[in-house]
């Protein structure tokens, strides 16, 4: 009697184990095929125009339009900024967003020159103004303007749509 019992607890585990395996097998097809179409589904073979875009027209350097790529500063600028009551150190990690292939080959064959001009612009900032979450978003536009002007004076386009800080620390 006590071995029927046991054969019957030993088959009920083995169908919760089919149980389990097969719905972890379904969500895993499920989960490929979703990335399957975010993927592969949201590339348009139609060109998009600046109005579909939501882009004003005549706001400053336009950088041209495709798909967003990112390009890491290598290192993290570190500078010191004047306060009120002392100086401070700040680090900030960089990465700029370009749009399309060609942009980003241009903006990693002039990574000295973003360099420079990241750094030039930001030991203009003191820190009073950087312990504010507006001061930061002052600095970010202020680098970008700074940094598609030199890109359209040296490649003759703007080249980086966005100045992203992905790090920012202040001692």
């Amino acid at each position: 009697m006590a071995e029927n019992e046991l054969e019957l607890v030993d088959q009920g585990a083995k169908k919760k184990k089919l149980i389990i395996i097969g719905a972890a097998a379904g969500l895993l097809l499920v989960l490929a095929v979703v990335a399957f179409f975010l993927l592969s589904g949201g590339d348009s073979s139609a060109p998009v125009t600046t109005e579909q875009a939501g882009v004003e027209t005549g706001a400053g350097p336009t950088v041209a339009q495709g798909s967003a790529l990112y390009v890491q500063m290598p290192r993290p600028f570190v500078f010191n900024v004047a306060g009120a009551n002392r100086d401070r150190l700040v680090q900030i990690r960089v990465q700029l967003m370009v749009r399309g292939d060609a942009n980003q080959a241009l903006a990693m064959r002039h990574i000295p020159l973003i360099e420079g001009t990241l750094l030039a612009t930001f030991s203009t900032a003191s820190a009073d103004e950087l312990i504010t979450s507006t001061g930061k978003e002052q600095l970010k536009n202020k680098a970008l303007i700074d940094l598609q002007t030199a890109m359209l004076d040296v490649v003759g386009s703007a080249v980086v749509a966005e100045v992203l800080f992905t790090g920012f620390v202040m001692q």
